[in-house]
Protein backbone atom coordinates (compact mmCIF):
# COMPACT_ATOMS: atom_id res chain seq x y z
CA UNK A 1 0.00 0.00 0.00
CA UNK A 2 1.36 3.26 -1.05
CA UNK A 3 0.94 5.45 2.24
CA UNK A 4 2.38 9.14 3.15
CA UNK A 5 2.31 11.29 6.06
CA UNK A 6 -1.75 13.34 6.23
CA UNK A 7 -1.24 16.93 6.45
CA UNK A 8 -2.24 18.65 9.48
CA UNK A 9 -5.78 19.49 8.87
CA UNK A 10 -6.42 23.33 9.88
CA UNK A 11 -9.95 23.62 12.05
CA UNK A 12 -12.17 26.35 12.09
CA UNK A 13 -15.02 26.26 15.31
CA UNK A 14 -17.23 23.33 15.90
CA UNK A 15 -20.17 25.43 15.24
CA UNK A 16 -20.54 25.32 11.97
CA UNK A 17 -18.88 23.38 9.05
CA UNK A 18 -17.71 25.46 6.65
CA UNK A 19 -13.92 25.70 6.41
CA UNK A 20 -13.17 22.30 8.23
CA UNK A 21 -10.85 19.62 7.23
CA UNK A 22 -12.66 17.09 5.89
CA UNK A 23 -11.98 13.44 3.18
CA UNK A 24 -12.71 13.48 -0.25
CA UNK A 25 -12.61 9.28 -0.37
CA UNK A 26 -12.42 7.89 -4.01
CA UNK A 27 -12.46 4.43 -5.14
CA UNK A 28 -10.33 3.77 -8.49
CA UNK A 29 -10.41 1.10 -10.99
CA UNK A 30 -8.37 0.68 -14.27
CA UNK A 31 -9.55 4.25 -14.83
CA UNK A 32 -9.22 5.86 -18.30
CA UNK A 33 -6.06 8.46 -17.65
CA UNK A 34 -7.63 11.35 -19.30
CA UNK A 35 -11.10 11.32 -17.12
CA UNK A 36 -9.13 10.21 -14.32
CA UNK A 37 -7.11 13.28 -14.23
CA UNK A 38 -9.32 15.76 -15.69
CA UNK A 39 -11.65 14.40 -12.00
CA UNK A 40 -8.59 14.98 -10.07
CA UNK A 41 -7.95 18.41 -11.04
CA UNK A 42 -11.56 19.31 -10.46
CA UNK A 43 -10.88 18.20 -7.02
CA UNK A 44 -7.67 19.66 -6.69
CA UNK A 45 -9.46 22.89 -7.72
CA UNK A 46 -12.00 23.25 -5.49
CA UNK A 47 -12.33 26.79 -3.64
CA UNK A 48 -13.01 25.25 -0.31
CA UNK A 49 -9.39 23.21 -0.03
CA UNK A 50 -8.66 21.88 3.59
CA UNK A 51 -9.15 18.31 2.66
CA UNK A 52 -7.10 15.21 2.29
CA UNK A 53 -8.18 13.06 -0.70
CA UNK A 54 -7.81 9.37 0.05
CA UNK A 55 -7.47 7.51 -3.60
CA UNK A 56 -8.62 3.55 -2.99
CA UNK A 57 -7.10 1.52 -5.53
CA UNK A 58 -9.04 -1.90 -6.73
CA UNK A 59 -5.79 -4.04 -8.06
CA UNK A 60 -3.02 -2.34 -10.18
CA UNK A 61 -2.61 0.48 -7.58
CA UNK A 62 1.28 1.87 -9.10
CA UNK A 63 0.04 2.15 -13.07
CA UNK A 64 -3.14 4.47 -10.69
CA UNK A 65 -0.33 6.81 -8.91
CA UNK A 66 1.62 7.32 -11.38
CA UNK A 67 -1.78 8.71 -12.99
CA UNK A 68 -2.12 10.92 -9.87
CA UNK A 69 1.80 11.77 -9.70
CA UNK A 70 1.34 13.03 -13.17
CA UNK A 71 -2.13 14.56 -12.54
CA UNK A 72 -1.64 16.26 -9.23
CA UNK A 73 2.28 16.99 -9.09
CA UNK A 74 3.90 17.31 -5.27
CA UNK A 75 0.00 18.30 -4.26
CA UNK A 76 0.64 16.73 -0.40
CA UNK A 77 -3.19 16.43 -0.08
CA UNK A 78 -3.60 13.07 -2.88
CA UNK A 79 -2.81 9.84 -1.37
CA UNK A 80 -3.33 6.40 -2.76
CA UNK A 81 -4.06 3.34 -0.90
CA UNK A 82 -2.89 0.72 -2.87
CA UNK A 83 -4.58 -3.02 -2.89
CA UNK A 84 -3.40 -6.20 -4.80
CA UNK A 85 -6.95 -7.63 -4.55
CA UNK A 86 -10.29 -6.85 -6.28
CA UNK A 87 -13.47 -6.41 -4.01
CA UNK A 88 -15.37 -4.31 -6.35
CA UNK A 89 -16.58 -0.91 -5.79
CA UNK A 90 -18.83 -1.40 -2.56
CA UNK A 91 -16.09 -2.50 -0.49
CA UNK A 92 -13.46 -0.21 -2.54
CA UNK A 93 -15.34 2.29 -1.20
CA UNK A 94 -15.25 0.97 2.51
CA UNK A 95 -11.50 0.67 2.08
CA UNK A 96 -11.18 4.50 1.67
CA UNK A 97 -13.03 5.57 4.61
CA UNK A 98 -11.77 3.02 6.84
CA UNK A 99 -8.59 5.32 6.62
CA UNK A 100 -10.23 8.53 6.97
CA UNK A 101 -8.68 10.42 9.37
CA UNK A 102 -10.00 10.53 13.12
CA UNK A 103 -9.52 14.35 12.47
CA UNK A 104 -11.81 14.96 9.39
CA UNK A 105 -15.56 16.38 10.05
CA UNK A 106 -16.64 15.73 6.74
CA UNK A 107 -16.88 13.01 4.00
CA UNK A 108 -17.42 13.74 0.19
CA UNK A 109 -17.14 10.66 -1.90
CA UNK A 110 -15.79 10.96 -5.26
CA UNK A 111 -16.04 8.56 -8.34
CA UNK A 112 -12.94 8.29 -10.89
CA UNK A 113 -14.08 9.52 -14.30
CA UNK A 114 -16.85 12.74 -13.04
CA UNK A 115 -15.93 16.36 -13.11
CA UNK A 116 -17.11 18.71 -9.83
CA UNK A 117 -17.74 22.28 -10.41
CA UNK A 118 -15.33 24.67 -8.79
CA UNK A 119 -17.48 25.61 -5.68
CA UNK A 120 -19.22 21.91 -5.53
CA UNK A 121 -17.67 21.56 -1.19
CA UNK A 122 -18.09 25.46 -0.47
CA UNK A 123 -21.68 25.21 -1.36
CA UNK A 124 -22.45 21.82 0.34
CA UNK A 125 -19.96 22.26 3.51
CA UNK A 126 -22.47 24.95 5.19
CA UNK A 127 -25.80 22.60 4.93
CA UNK A 128 -24.18 20.19 6.62
CA UNK A 129 -25.06 22.62 10.06
CA UNK A 130 -28.89 21.11 9.47
CA UNK A 131 -28.09 17.90 8.25
CA UNK A 132 -26.35 14.67 8.59
CA UNK A 133 -26.01 14.24 4.84
CA UNK A 134 -26.60 16.52 1.82
CA UNK A 135 -26.53 15.94 -1.62
CA UNK A 136 -26.83 18.52 -4.78
CA UNK A 137 -27.48 17.36 -8.52
CA UNK A 138 -25.39 16.82 -11.41
CA UNK A 139 -25.63 17.13 -15.31
CA UNK A 140 -25.44 13.98 -17.12
CA UNK A 141 -23.51 14.06 -20.26
CA UNK A 142 -20.99 12.06 -21.88
CA UNK A 143 -17.10 12.86 -21.97
CA UNK A 144 -17.26 15.25 -24.69
CA UNK A 145 -20.06 17.19 -23.82
CA UNK A 146 -18.32 17.31 -20.19
CA UNK A 147 -15.57 18.53 -21.76
CA UNK A 148 -16.31 21.62 -23.95
CA UNK A 149 -15.93 23.43 -20.58
CA UNK A 150 -17.97 25.77 -18.02
CA UNK A 151 -21.38 25.24 -20.71
CA UNK A 152 -23.60 23.63 -18.09
CA UNK A 153 -27.05 24.08 -20.21
CA UNK A 154 -26.79 21.19 -22.22
CA UNK A 155 -27.60 17.65 -20.71
CA UNK A 156 -30.02 16.00 -18.50
CA UNK A 157 -30.13 16.64 -14.93
CA UNK A 158 -30.23 14.07 -12.24
CA UNK A 159 -33.47 14.15 -10.26
CA UNK A 160 -32.94 13.00 -6.67
CA UNK A 161 -35.63 14.69 -4.43
CA UNK A 162 -36.31 14.28 -0.43
CA UNK A 163 -38.41 11.50 0.25
CA UNK A 164 -39.25 9.60 3.76
CA UNK A 165 -37.41 6.61 5.16
CA UNK A 166 -39.46 3.47 3.60
CA UNK A 167 -38.95 5.04 0.19
CA UNK A 168 -35.42 6.07 0.89
CA UNK A 169 -35.32 2.24 1.15
CA UNK A 170 -37.27 1.24 -1.51
CA UNK A 171 -35.53 3.53 -3.99
CA UNK A 172 -32.48 5.23 -3.22
CA UNK A 173 -31.60 8.70 -3.20
CA UNK A 174 -27.99 9.05 -2.49
CA UNK A 175 -26.10 8.91 -5.03
CA UNK A 176 -22.37 8.32 -3.59
CA UNK A 177 -20.46 10.72 -5.61
CA UNK A 178 -22.79 13.91 -5.39
CA UNK A 179 -23.06 13.49 -1.44
CA UNK A 180 -21.29 14.69 1.46
CA UNK A 181 -21.79 13.94 5.13
CA UNK A 182 -20.95 13.96 8.63
CA UNK A 183 -17.96 11.78 10.74
CA UNK A 184 -20.76 10.59 12.70
CA UNK A 185 -22.25 8.97 9.87
CA UNK A 186 -19.27 6.99 8.59
CA UNK A 187 -19.19 6.04 12.41
CA UNK A 188 -22.05 4.02 11.98
CA UNK A 189 -21.71 2.88 8.57
CA UNK A 190 -18.68 1.35 8.75
CA UNK A 191 -18.18 -1.74 8.49
CA UNK A 192 -20.20 -1.91 5.55
CA UNK A 193 -22.87 -4.95 4.98
CA UNK A 194 -22.24 -7.12 2.66
CA UNK A 195 -23.82 -9.33 0.13
CA UNK A 196 -22.92 -10.99 -2.75
CA UNK A 197 -25.60 -9.33 -4.78
CA UNK A 198 -26.34 -6.61 -7.57
CA UNK A 199 -28.21 -4.61 -5.24
CA UNK A 200 -25.41 -4.18 -2.99
CA UNK A 201 -24.78 -0.33 -2.90
CA UNK A 202 -22.30 2.03 -0.64
CA UNK A 203 -24.59 5.13 -1.16
CA UNK A 204 -27.79 3.27 -0.50
CA UNK A 205 -26.27 2.03 2.87
CA UNK A 206 -24.76 5.40 3.62
CA UNK A 207 -28.22 7.07 2.88
CA UNK A 208 -30.16 5.03 5.77
CA UNK A 209 -27.07 5.91 8.39
CA UNK A 210 -28.04 9.51 7.49
CA UNK A 211 -31.40 9.51 8.33
CA UNK A 212 -30.20 7.66 11.78
CA UNK A 213 -27.90 10.58 12.34
CA UNK A 214 -30.08 13.66 11.88
CA UNK A 215 -31.51 13.74 8.03
CA UNK A 216 -31.17 13.69 4.38
CA UNK A 217 -31.00 17.30 2.44
CA UNK A 218 -31.27 17.08 -1.15
CA UNK A 219 -30.33 20.38 -2.73
CA UNK A 220 -31.78 21.44 -6.72
CA UNK A 221 -28.57 22.45 -7.19
CA UNK A 222 -26.31 21.57 -10.29
CA UNK A 223 -22.41 21.27 -9.30
CA UNK A 224 -20.74 18.61 -10.95
CA UNK A 225 -21.03 16.63 -14.49
CA UNK A 226 -22.01 12.79 -14.05
CA UNK A 227 -20.11 11.54 -17.01
CA UNK A 228 -21.92 8.24 -18.40
CA UNK A 229 -19.58 6.04 -20.88
CA UNK A 230 -19.12 2.59 -21.87
CA UNK A 231 -17.15 1.72 -19.22
CA UNK A 232 -18.82 2.85 -15.90
CA UNK A 233 -19.70 0.40 -13.32
CA UNK A 234 -22.59 2.00 -12.13
CA UNK A 235 -24.29 4.39 -14.54
CA UNK A 236 -27.59 6.82 -14.53
CA UNK A 237 -29.55 4.14 -16.37
CA UNK A 238 -33.37 3.67 -17.60
CA UNK A 239 -33.98 0.29 -17.80
CA UNK A 240 -36.48 -1.46 -19.65
CA UNK A 241 -38.16 -4.44 -18.53
CA UNK A 242 -36.36 -6.98 -21.14
CA UNK A 243 -33.36 -4.96 -19.94
CA UNK A 244 -33.97 -5.93 -16.42
CA UNK A 245 -34.55 -9.22 -17.55
CA UNK A 246 -31.26 -10.07 -19.83
CA UNK A 247 -29.32 -8.60 -16.52
CA UNK A 248 -30.61 -11.02 -13.91
CA UNK A 249 -29.30 -13.90 -16.26
CA UNK A 250 -26.00 -12.13 -16.28
CA UNK A 251 -26.10 -11.45 -12.66
CA UNK A 252 -27.12 -15.02 -11.92
CA UNK A 253 -24.17 -16.23 -13.64
CA UNK A 254 -21.88 -14.17 -11.87
CA UNK A 255 -22.91 -14.13 -7.91
CA UNK A 256 -24.65 -17.92 -8.30
CA UNK A 257 -22.06 -19.76 -10.87
CA UNK A 258 -24.61 -21.35 -12.86
CA UNK A 259 -28.27 -20.82 -13.74
CA UNK A 260 -31.12 -22.63 -12.32
CA UNK A 261 -34.37 -22.22 -11.20
CA UNK A 262 -33.22 -22.00 -7.65
CA UNK A 263 -29.86 -19.71 -8.39
CA UNK A 264 -32.70 -17.58 -10.18
CA UNK A 265 -34.95 -17.31 -7.51
CA UNK A 266 -31.39 -16.61 -5.06
CA UNK A 267 -30.80 -12.92 -7.37
CA UNK A 268 -34.71 -12.51 -7.38
CA UNK A 269 -34.93 -12.02 -3.98
CA UNK A 270 -31.26 -10.74 -2.82
CA UNK A 271 -31.72 -7.99 -5.59
CA UNK A 272 -35.26 -7.15 -4.83
CA UNK A 273 -36.02 -7.80 -1.04
CA UNK A 274 -32.61 -9.41 0.36
CA UNK A 275 -30.16 -6.26 0.92
CA UNK A 276 -32.86 -3.69 1.71
CA UNK A 277 -33.45 -6.23 4.24
CA UNK A 278 -29.51 -7.10 5.32
CA UNK A 279 -29.35 -2.99 5.58
CA UNK A 280 -32.60 -2.95 7.90
CA UNK A 281 -30.98 -5.84 10.48
CA UNK A 282 -28.09 -4.23 10.58
CA UNK A 283 -29.15 -0.60 11.42
CA UNK A 284 -31.64 -1.74 13.88
CA UNK A 285 -28.35 -3.64 15.44
CA UNK A 286 -26.34 -0.15 15.29
CA UNK A 287 -28.96 1.87 16.43
CA UNK A 288 -29.34 0.10 19.74
CA UNK A 289 -26.11 -0.24 20.53
CA UNK A 290 -25.51 3.35 19.84
CA UNK A 291 -28.71 4.73 21.20
CA UNK A 292 -29.20 7.11 17.95
CA UNK A 293 -32.44 9.07 18.32
CA UNK A 294 -34.51 8.17 15.83
CA UNK A 295 -37.64 8.89 14.02
CA UNK A 296 -40.80 6.82 14.02
CA UNK A 297 -40.60 6.49 10.15
CA UNK A 298 -37.13 5.63 9.83
CA UNK A 299 -37.78 3.02 12.89
CA UNK A 300 -40.98 1.68 11.70
CA UNK A 301 -39.75 1.30 7.94
CA UNK A 302 -36.87 -1.04 9.19
CA UNK A 303 -38.91 -2.95 11.21
CA UNK A 304 -41.20 -3.72 7.93
CA UNK A 305 -38.27 -4.50 5.95
CA UNK A 306 -36.23 -6.28 8.59
CA UNK A 307 -38.82 -9.10 9.13
CA UNK A 308 -41.24 -8.56 6.20
CA UNK A 309 -44.65 -9.06 6.98
CA UNK A 310 -45.93 -9.36 2.91
CA UNK A 311 -48.90 -7.29 2.76
CA UNK A 312 -47.19 -4.36 5.44
CA UNK A 313 -44.36 -4.29 2.66
CA UNK A 314 -46.50 -4.38 -0.04
CA UNK A 315 -48.79 -1.21 1.52
CA UNK A 316 -44.87 0.52 1.48
CA UNK A 317 -44.13 -0.22 -2.00
CA UNK A 318 -47.52 0.74 -3.12
CA UNK A 319 -47.78 4.13 -1.49
CA UNK A 320 -44.25 4.79 -2.41
CA UNK A 321 -44.75 3.95 -5.85
CA UNK A 322 -48.20 6.09 -5.73
CA UNK A 323 -46.29 9.13 -4.78
CA UNK A 324 -43.75 9.15 -7.21
CA UNK A 325 -40.91 8.07 -5.13
CA UNK A 326 -40.69 4.48 -6.39
CA UNK A 327 -40.18 3.91 -9.76
CA UNK A 328 -42.62 0.97 -11.17
CA UNK A 329 -39.42 -1.09 -11.80
CA UNK A 330 -38.14 -1.04 -7.99
CA UNK A 331 -41.41 -1.68 -6.57
CA UNK A 332 -41.81 -4.56 -9.26
CA UNK A 333 -38.06 -6.10 -7.84
CA UNK A 334 -39.29 -5.49 -4.24
CA UNK A 335 -42.37 -7.25 -4.83
CA UNK A 336 -41.18 -9.97 -6.89
CA UNK A 337 -38.37 -10.43 -3.63
CA UNK A 338 -41.13 -10.70 -1.49
CA UNK A 339 -43.00 -13.47 -3.80
CA UNK A 340 -39.75 -15.10 -4.15
CA UNK A 341 -39.64 -15.25 -0.45
CA UNK A 342 -42.86 -16.54 0.17
CA UNK A 343 -42.46 -19.35 -2.17
CA UNK A 344 -39.12 -20.21 -0.54
CA UNK A 345 -40.43 -20.17 2.98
Amino acid sequence: MTSHALPVPHQSGRGNFAGTFGAVALAAYQPDESMFARQLLSIQSQTHSNFVCLISVDGDHQRVAAMVQRACGDDGRFHVLGYDDRLGFHHNFERALKAVPESARWIALSDQDDYWYPEKLATLLPELDGAALVTGQARVVPPHISEIGQDRSSGGLTDRRNVGAADLIANNQVTGSLCIFRREVLDLALPFPSLAAPSQYHDHWIGLCALACGSINIRDVVLQDYIQHGGNVVGESRQSLPTSIRNTFRFVKRYEGRISPRSVCSIIYKTGLGWRTLMARTLLERLDLAQYSTSPDLRDSLLIYASPRTWALVGLVIRGMRGGNVSPMRALEILLGTVVRRIAA
